[in-house]
């Protein structure tokens, strides 16, 4: 979760300038300009959220959180996770693995994973309903049907557990209940955008409540494969269909079991990309004779001769049985069982050519199952949760020999894992007084991985296994103020499991070092035996973090946080092509990010809203063989700011209009920012409209919007292999539309 150190010494983590605000931040709030009654009518809705496994006001919570309502996002025209990532401070979701459209990607105080195959793990964890997601390639990212989203920023190893070491993205889907209702939404835009769902929400009987939403979502493309006329999808073409199910069925007042299931089946083209050859001339393409001109000048056209590397497909499916049960008044138990499965097909032709040089179609699958038992209540004046969490996972990933090619040869991938993971978790509160409440948790995990690889056929299947065990815990404190604004404070640690590497061809170099085939027995039994096919140290994180979070007036809320989070064996991918193939290892680092974030909420009058966000990053690596590693894909400031404006026509119809601009500042796509690596992404500004017409007493209201007007094209990766640079340009271009939406 967050974590802090009080305002009067955490100038020993943070720089003077973040060190001076906090004591202003501090002294301002003391001040009695601020003593306005507690009960003041508020202009502003407070959000509750359950970040803490407890229902709380959004301002109580000691930890760095946004969250958006499901209502707020539909005002925003949000349809995706990866367009929550433009409002949040010091978050940046991409969307590029291996070409592919349903890919997220997201990075939270300079923690991410630029990687989808099976021996990563994301660093920023992604929950539905309470379900941990282990794989973020095919998921279903439509945001329908949702009651809330809750960014948490910082490590949550205490109640979210491994992989959160970043932050935690928690999404919660509305349950059924006793309201007979039904939503339709159709959208008809630019670009080909056509998009429909259905919601409905009714009671069977007086015990059995029963909700479900379909969806069928399409785009059309931004380039074409030019030299493929059979490719089924233009470049940044997809469309996908979507739905999920929910029932609960109420026992009694003290028993509920509510049973969930959803999938997702989309297809598309590959996500546009372009490929840079003459900036390295002494490259295995400039080399071969290869030019910039041999790619398309465009760089959402694309010139690969590959039919497998133009169409990507994703498809997941799962179920997830909670069951609530209120043992008494003061102890209440919850169970979440959950199976989920993912697949998909994508992959790149690396050169960008009709010459058939690098290409990597490529296939992945994983299925997962998860159990998590929960005890909450009362003893005394402590309020606790408790529980114990089973996880395991199998996958695969696979790049066939007969369609993949490196250098103009076969190459081939076979990379499977299986991953379990256990623990025991514990968090406790306590009132210590009406203003000052104290928490403290603790976590206990292990985790164990069986991983094997299979890059070269002379050398055979590498197997490889390892264990890691962690305690994670934290300590907070909030403090209310005579106003009503809360100050909170937080130390807390975060982990994550090693990683093996992703692509290991560096045994085929090993391999041809102990004699190749001149000696081909003894050479492979030499890289068997000496298996460099090995997993990483754990990840360990510890974060000091404190902030101001409620309402200063009835008419402005806000939060600002500071912070300063330190890394140990935190694994940057850095990705090289060799003489034996595309090579990812892990650069093992220790690195400290330091920074502030600030959001808020102005009621300018009755009509009138300002929400603003800021954020800014100072990440420090340490030197890794004289050479000063940054973080990738992280930019040090990030900002947004959405006015919104609501009026009523003589006829009583109601018009709100509603402004958001997203500022993203430079970053770099790989781990290091030296100029000659040509790995620099520019800052980008985004810009979205929506204008919205309700008639007085309707059941329906048309929108006209507007999704990044001023058509800012921007790059959400770039990776510089040593042979070339592959430049991932984003999908999200300009689009213009109408939304129609009723309710019955």
């Amino acid at each position: 979760m967050n974590t802090t150190k009080s305002p009067f010494n955490l100038h020993r983590t943070l720089n003077p300038i973040s060190a001076a605000i906090t004591l202003a931040v501090a002294g301002f709030v003391a001040t009695p300009v601020l003593a306005e009654d507690a009960d003041t009518n508020s202009d502003i809705e407070s959000i509750t959220v359950t970040a803490t496994k407890r229902s709380q006001v959004i301002y109580e919570v000691p930890i760095a959180i946004s969250a958006f309502s499901g209502d707020a996002l539909a005002s925003q025209g949000i349809s995706d996770i990866t367009d929550v990532g433009k409002f949040v401070p010091n978050l940046n979701i991409t969307g590029f693995s291996a070409g592919h459209n349903s890919s997220a990607n997201p990075f939270i105080r300079g923690i991410g994973l630029q990687d989808h195959l099976i021996t990563t793990d994301p660093g920023v964890s992604v929950y539905v309903d309470g379900v941990y997601l282990g794989r973020q390639v095919g998921q279903n990212w439509n945001l329908q049907n949702i009651e809330r989203i809750e960014v948490l920023r910082g490590p949550q190893g205490t109640l979210y557990g491994r992989n959160s070491i970043g932050g935690a993205i928690n999404i919660i889907t509305k349950q059924p209940d006793e309201e007979a209702i039904t939503k339709v939404s159709t959208e008809v835009g630019t670009r080909g955008r056509v998009k429909a769902s259905i919601f409905t929400n009714q009671a069977i009987t007086d015990n059995l409540a029963i909700n479900f939403n379909l969806g069928y979502n399409r785009r059309g493309g931004l380039g074409e494969f030019i030299n493929l006329p059979d490719a089924k999808y233009d470049v940044g073409e997809n469309r996908e269909y979507y739905g999920r199910f929910s029932a609960k069925y109420t026992v009694n007042e003290d028993l509920s079991f509510t049973l969930t299931a959803d999938m997702n089946d989309g297809e598309g083209g590959t996500r546009p990309y372009t490929t840079l050859i003459d900036e390295l001339p002494n490259g295995r393409y400039y080399q071969s004779g290869l030019r910039n001109s041999d790619v398309t000048a465009d760089p959402y056209d694309n010139a690969s001769g590959t039919i497998e590397t133009s169409e990507v497909s994703n498809e997941a499916d799962g179920f997830s049985l909670t069951a609530d049960y209120n043992i008494t008044d003061e102890l209440g138990a919850k169970l979440i069982f959950s199976k989920r499965s993912s697949e998909y097909k994508a992959g790149l032709d690396d050169d960008g050519t009709i010459v058939a040089l690098d290409h990597f179609p490529e296939r992945g699958e994983a299925d997962q199952t998860s159990v998590e038992l929960q005890f909450n209540g009362y003893v005394g004046d402590v309020d606790f949760v408790t529980g114990l969490y089973w996880f395991e996972e199998e996958g695969s990933n696979r790049q066939d020999a007969s369609e993949a090619i490196f250098n103009g040869g076969p190459t081939k991938l076979e990379l499977d894992q299986k991953t379990t993971s256990k623990a025991v978790f514990l968090n406790v509160g306590y009132d210590w007084t009406d203003e000052l409440r104290v928490t403290g948790g603790i976590r206990y995990t292990e985790d164990e991985k069986e991983a094997s690889a299979n890059v070269f056929d002379p050398v055979g299947t590498v197997f490889s296994e390892r264990d890691w065990d962690e305690f994670s815990w934290e300590l907070a404190a909030n403090y209310t103020f005579d106003s009503g604004l809360n100050w909170y404070g937080t130390i807390q640690t975060g982990y994550q499991s090693g990683q093996f590497p992703a692509r290991p061809y560096f045994l085929i170099g090993q391999f041809f070092a102990e004699g190749g085939f001149d000696n081909l027995e003894q050479a492979a039994a030499a890289v068997q035996a000496n298996n460099g096919f090995l997993a990483s140290d754990n990840i360990s994180a510890i974060n000091y973090e404190t902030g101001f979070k409620g309402q200063l007036t009835p008419d402005f809320s806000m939060s600002v946080a500071f912070f300063n989070t330190e890394y140990e064996d935190l694994p940057y991918q850095v990705n090289t092509a060799t003489d034996a193939g595309f090579d990812t290892n892990n650069l093992i680092v220790e690195q400290t990010s330091r920074g502030i974030e600030f959001e808020s909420t102005y009621s300018v009058t009755d009509n009138f809203t300002l929400h603003t966000s800021f954020g800014f990053m100072d990440v420090d690596v340490d030197e890794q063989d004289g050479i000063k590693p940054v973080a990738p894909l992280t930019p040090d400031l990030t900002a947004s700011i959405s006015p919104s404006y609501e009026f009523a026509l003589e006829n009583g119809a109601l018009i709100t209009s509603r402004m958001d601009i997203s500022y993203r500042d430079e970053m770099y796509g790989e781990p290091t920012s030296d100029a000659r690596r040509m790995t620099e992404i520019e800052s980008r500004t985004t810009v979205n409209f929506d204008i919205k017409y309700a008639p007085a007493g309707a059941d329906w209201d048309i929108s006209l919007y507007g999704r990044n007007i001023f058509d800012e094209r921007y790059e959400d990766a770039r990776l510089n292999t040593g042979d070339y640079i592959l430049v991932i340009m984003s999908n999200d271009a300009s689009e213009f539309g109408l939304r129609y939406s009723a309710t019955f």
